[in-house]
C-alpha cells in the first residue's frame, strides 16, 4: 500500500490528519508547476492553496482509483487558467531570484526552464511535467485532457526541438531549423 493510498485510507475514515498529510506529499510539487504555470512566485503559492482548497471541498466526489496526482494537477492548471484570465501583472524577469524552502534552483534547472520556455506552451508544459515533475506520459494526457498519443507526438516534437536548439549551442532565437528554414509555430507545427 502506497502512501498516498493509506492517507485516503485516512481520510475516508475522518481522519482529518490525513489531510494535512495529502498536502504534505504533493506541496512542493504542485508549487514548482504553478510556478512554472505562473511566473510569479505568490501567484503561485495563491493558486496551490486554491488548489488544495477545491480538491477538499469535493473530496466526497472523488473515488480514488490510484489516479489522484493526475488529477490534482489538472485542478491545479484549470487554477492557474482562472487565476491568470482575472489577475494583470507584470512578469518577475527570470533571473529575479527565487527562493523557496526545500528547492534548490541550481543554474541547470534555470537552463532547462529558460529553454522549455522557448517552446510553444503545449510543448513546454508536457516536459515540464515530464521531466520536472516525473509525471507519467498517462498522468500527462489526464492532466491536460487530450489523448495519450498526443502526449507522445508532442513529447517527441518537443526533445526533437530541444536537441535542434542544443546543437545550435543555445543561441537560437526562437526554433528555426537551418537546413531547411522550417519555422515552429503556435502548436509545434511546422510552417
Amino acid at each position: 500500500m502506497t502512501r498516498e493510498d493509506e492517507i485516503f485510507k485516512k481520510l475516508k475514515k475522518g481522519d482529518e490528519s490525513g489531510v494535512a498529510g495529502l498536502v504534505e506529499l504533493y506541496y512542493e510539487d504542485v508549487l514548482r508547476y504553478c510556478m512554472f504555470r505562473l511566473s510569479d512566485r505568490y501567484l503561485a503559492e495563491d493558486a496551490v492553496q486554491e488548489t488544495f482548497l477545491k480538491v477538499f471541498r469535493y473530496f466526497d466526489d472523488y473515488r480514488h482509483r490510484g489516479r489522484f496526482r493526475a488529477f490534482l494537477y489538472k485542478v491545479a492548471g484549470n487554477t492557474c487558467i482562472d487565476m491568470m484570465r482575472k489577475k494583470r501583472w507584470d512578469p518577475i524577469p527570470e533571473d529575479a531570484a527565487q527562493e523557496e524552502k526545500g528547492i534548490q534552483k541550481t543554474e541547470e534547472r534555470e537552463d532547462f526552464l529558460q529553454i522549455i520556455r522557448k517552446l510553444p506552451p503545449e510543448l513546454g508544459e508536457i516536459v515540464f511535467l515530464r521531466f520536472s515533475q516525473e509525471l507519467k506520459l498517462r498522468e500527462i494526457a489526464e492532466t491536460m485532457e487530450i489523448p495519450l498519443r498526443t502526449v507522445q507526438s508532442r513529447l517527441r516534437r518537443a526533445l526533437k526541438l530541444l536537441r535542434t536548439e542544443m546543437e545550435q549551442g543555445g543561441e537560437g532565437t526562437g526554433y528555426k531549423e537551418e537546413s531547411d528554414k522550417t519555422e515552429i509555430r503556435k502548436g509545434g507545427r511546422a510552417k
